[in-house]
């Protein structure tokens, strides 16, 4: 049995999966008015291209070829079998892992940053905006846009910026202008650090500020880009899970028992799991699990409801699993992991039963990350340590069921530049944050009167 699984690159799969083929969206995205936002609203922040994509029901969709050019630098990535970690547990389990830090900025965000700055483009824009948590879509944006010629300008969550300063220094080499949220240059900001002038930040934060800067630019030509949650971002990402259904089949693998992913806005988690939630719906037996931080579970404690994707309440209202748009998270390490709500597709797939959310508390999987470290010789990033961590369960568990289990998960990024946080673990000063129950009810209250989606 191989311990790595390769694709040449004239099988890298040619289109991605889109979920809506096999879920259709039942609830429309929302403009301030609580009305289904209008193209031309939503035209101010985003390329008209990208949101056909989003709003598509064709079940396959063309990749572009000047996209696959660029995508070939490090795709088809590796799969992975975990011997080292398997005879570490000593579990029946056979565990595999997709590899995605070898991307150039050591993520699987630029699957969708490529062609995020590829259609842009093509739309006539010439500047991108966003947002970053842990700097990783930050730093993927700032490298797709330097090999296709946009300008590029980042707002980092600022308790990452201050955490993870090599990022900006990524984000700096690629051509890109990064500065940590809240910050001076917009509204947003301003009024965030008027309120808080200690503010840690938030991923609803940078979002705001943002779409402030894009939209802005009354010449249209800077638009907005989001590294995760809308439907055309995830649609980007399923190449994932297409990888690793071929190079399963290669080594004769057939049946999939377990798929997990760590989850903050879902699109590292949708890249891998998507393809297989399409087998799930066709009547697989599968259990699909996204992980996301205790300290934020917007999966396992919020509601299905419809919020704002950010805190200033620019962004569209969108039908999620949502902690409230006010709601701030503890300063976790797992900075991608710290977003109040989580991306509709993934949200009706929950709501619809399909999948089995999990959380984890920090330290644990901090733990399982050394562990993984110490048997396979990846550090992986805070964010993908929570996959990591419930691998580990599901092979424990299927040690004492004395099952041989199938587990894949997404091993999203390395952790090469989070090494403070691994740092501050070894010398006891990580610790774990309680659920904050009582803030994300306050937070929740605001959005009391919205419409409510239909669950199903």
């Amino acid at each position: 049995m191989p311990i790595k699984v390769v694709l040449n690159e004239d099988e890298i799969p040619r289109q991605w999966y889109n979920l809506n083929a096999d879920l259709t969206p039942k609830n429309p995205i929302l403009g301030p008015d609580l009305k289904p936002a209008t193209p031309e609203w939503l035209g101010k922040m985003f390329p008209m291209n990208l949101l056909g994509q989003s709003i598509s029901m064709d079940r396959w969709i063309d990749i572009p070829e000047e996209v696959l050019e660029i995508l070939y630098k490090w795709r088809p990535s590796p799969l992975h079998r975990a011997t080292g970690l398997e005879k570490a547990l000593g579990t029946p389990a056979k565990i595999y892992y997709k590899n995605e830090s070898v991307s150039p900025p050591g993520s699987h965000k630029p699957n969708t940053a490529v062609p995020q700055a590829f259609y842009s483009k093509q739309f006539g824009v010439e500047r991108l905006t966003t947002e970053t948590g842990a700097g990783q879509w930050g730093s993927a944006l700032a490298f797709a846009c330097a090999l296709i010629g946009l300008e590029c300008k980042v707002f980092m969550v600022r308790v990452s910026f201050d955490q993870k300063p090599f990022r900006k220094t990524m984000m700096q080499a690629w051509g890109a202008d990064c500065v940590p949220s809240p910050s001076g240059e917009t509204q947003a900001g301003r009024d965030i650090l008027a309120a808080n002038p200690d503010s840690p930040g938030s991923l609803g934060i940078a979002i705001s500020e943002a779409i402030e800067a894009a939209i802005a630019d009354e010449s249209g030509k800077t638009k907005y880009s989001l590294g995760s949650v809308l439907p055309h971002v995830l649609l980007h990402q399923t190449i994932i899970g297409l990888e690793a259904k071929k190079q399963l089949e290669k080594i004769g693998e057939k049946k999939m028992d377990v798929v997990i992913g760590c989850a903050g806005g879902g699109s590292n988690f949708a890249g891998l799991a998507f393809p297989y939630l399409h087998d799930k719906i066709n009547g697989a037996q599968i259990d699909i699990i996204p992980v996301e931080p205790f300290s934020c579970p917007t999966m396992t404690k919020a509601p299905y409801v419809y919020d704002y994707g950010d805190t200033a309440q620019v962004a569209p209202i969108a039908p999620m699993h949502s902690l409230g748009h006010t709601f701030v998270p503890p300063p976790i390490h797992a900075g991608g992991l710290r977003y109040h709500g989580m991306a509709p597709q993934v949200s009706q797939a929950i709501a619809a039963g399909l999948l089995a959310p999990q959380a984890v508390h920090q330290l644990e999987c901090f733990q399982a990350a050394i562990t993984f470290a110490r048997t396979e010789g990846i550090i992986v990033a805070p964010e993908t340590s929570h996959a990591v961590a419930v691998a580990i369960q599901e092979a424990n568990k299927a040690k004492e069921e004395g099952k041989e289990k199938v587990i894949l998960f997404n091993m999203s990024g390395h952790g090469l530049m989070d090494l403070r946080g691994y740092d501050l673990y070894f010398k006891g000063k990580l610790h774990d944050y309680e659920y904050p129950e009582e803030e994300i009810h306050k937070a929740l209250d605001q959005i009391k009167d919205f419409p409510k989606p239909q669950s199903a």
